[in-house]
């Protein structure tokens, strides 16, 4: 187990910002490796590992902007500043996702072990990045009322096989922001999501302790690899957005689409 372990959390690294659905690709290698436990508690922590990329690779904007949002509530100036309107477009992004996700809830939990459910989404994500080759985006930064926008798109990401960096990257683009403001809110949205998420799921697994024991072998060096993957993948992912080339993922989506269909039809 603990190399299917390690493949997994390299799988989960790789695939975890780019706009190919991380938790899509994990429900096909499971099936395809004949995997039946979901192991939440090994997603979760892959999920967290992923996580302290984004906060090391977003150190800087982290720091910078939540000082301004603190700045806004002691100096009115202040709320001119980029980090009063960024800081609550993340807090109303966060506020409009985790009443979605919960919602659908159920449907994602049985889209992650339906292959066909799999491939279906990954198409939808394969059609938002195609559509982007169509509109620009535009030049202006952050809003607070973009939070609603790109929250709700995340909050429907929440399906496997539907990107959240596409998905969230893909609203930014559409309500107007210039490519690399929808990179840099779309993961800074993503990091109190997903430690809410981590949150939530370990109450229902029943705390830390039944969360530690539902761990499998060779989770640590799992993590450790999604971490490291993560942060190449952000790069890689920084220069491809700003590079117009980002709507090219959607050929990759269709291709691994169309092979959990596949896959669906031959009874794996």
């Amino acid at each position: 187990m603990s190399g299917e372990t390690m493949f997994l959390g390299l799988l989960q690294g790789l695939t975890e910002f780019l706009p190919v659905s991380s938790s899509g690709h994990l429900g096909i290698a499971k099936a395809a490796l004949g995997i039946d436990d979901p192991s939440f508690a090994l997603d979760l922590v892959l999920h967290l590992a992923t996580l302290l990329a984004v906060l090391i690779y977003f150190a800087g904007d982290i720091i910078s902007l939540l000082a301004e949002w603190l700045c806004g509530f002691f100096n009115r100036h202040a709320r001119a500043w980029a980090g009063w309107r960024f800081g609550w477009a993340v807090i109303l992004g966060v506020f409009v996702t985790a009443p979605i996700g919960i919602l659908i809830e159920p449907l994602a939990a049985y889209a992650a072990s339906n292959l066909l459910w799999l491939g279906g989404n990954l198409w939808i994500t394969a059609l938002l990045l195609l559509s982007s080759k169509f509109f620009a985006g535009g030049n202006r930064a952050v809003r607070t009322k973009d939070g609603l926008f790109v929250g709700f798109f995340q909050g429907i990401a929440v399906i496997p096989g539907i990107s959240r960096s596409g998905a969230t990257m893909w609203a930014g683009l559409l309500s107007g922001l210039s490519r690399d403001e929808a990179f840099r809110f779309s993961f800074l949205l993503s990091v109190p999501t997903i430690i809410g998420a981590a949150l939530y799921e370990a109450v229902k697994l029943g705390g830390g302790g039944n969360f530690a024991q539902a761990l499998p072998e060779g989770w640590l060096p799992a993590a450790a690899a999604a971490f490291a993957t993560g942060l190449v993948s952000l790069s890689l992912l920084r220069r491809i957005v700003t590079g117009d080339a980002w709507w090219s993922f959607s050929i990759y989506n269709m291709i691994a689409g169309g092979t959990a269909c596949i896959l669906y039809f031959m009874g794996v």
